[in-house]
């Protein structure tokens, strides 16, 4: 089965950026869509953005204009770039097949106030 780590995450101030990472265990050429997820604190993991393996991308209310997602298939690694970060996006970030796959460890991002 196809294997992700994240990593990136970090320790941000309000209005600060991330880069995040989800690096593949085999080639992602012939994985068509990808999803960037998170779980925060008593809340229900969320969808937060998707590619397709052309251009299609999708992104939930909250993230538009701040998230960007993208796919670099020589590296097989997916990026999710965060800006103008916000206490609320505080979670542990999730990336794997979209609709459906296997969860790995996640990565930790944490915003303050």
């Amino acid at each position: 089965q196809v294997q992700f780590v994240e990593s990136g995450g970090g320790l941000v101030q309000a209005g600060g950026s991330l880069r995040l990472s989800c690096a593949a265990s085999v080639s992602i050429v012939n994985i068509n869509n990808i999803g960037w997820y998170r779980q925060a604190p008593g809340k229900q993991r969320e969808l937060v953005a998707a590619i397709r393996s052309g251009a299609d991308t999708y992104y939930a209310d909250s993230m538009k204009d701040r998230f960007t997602i993208s796919r670099d298939n020589a590296k097989n690694t997916v990026y999710l770039q965060m800006n103008s970060l916000k206490p609320e996006d505080t979670a542990v970030y999730y990336c794997r097949t979209f609709p459906s796959g296997y969860w790995g460890q996640g990565t930790q991002v944490t915003v303050s106030s």
